[in-house]
């Protein structure tokens, strides 16, 4: 897997990243934990170490299972993830430094 330098850091990510929207599922179903872990190792396997998720991805089973793949390797995965869908209502003027503490903090 090629990798590229992440912005300004020295930090290594693979050119293909994978998104968690609907890890371990397909549209319309039930969360399958086994399979997230599944696409996670391949992930792993394939040496693709940048993940992008939400909190609100699988209402939150998604960082879950996301959080045990990087208990076991901990020193490979990169995540980004986004915050504040949950905010209601939804507009700009909730974004507050305390709520995005607490997204963060929840993540």
């Amino acid at each position: 897997m090629k990798q590229r330098r992440f912005g300004k850091t020295n930090k290594m990510v693979s050119e293909i990243g994978l998104g968690t929207w609907q890890l371990g599922t397909k549209w319309g179903e039930a969360f399958n934990h086994q399979e997230a872990m599944a696409i996670l190792e391949t992930a792993y396997e394939q040496g693709i170490n940048f993940l992008d998720t939400a909190d609100v991805y699988n209402n939150g089973l998604s960082e879950k299972a996301i959080g045990e793949i990087l208990k076991k390797y901990p020193d490979f995965f990169y995540v980004t993830t986004k915050c504040g869908r949950a905010l209601n209502p939804h507009i700009a003027e909730m974004y507050t430094p305390k709520a995005i503490e607490g997204f963060v903090e929840g993540s």
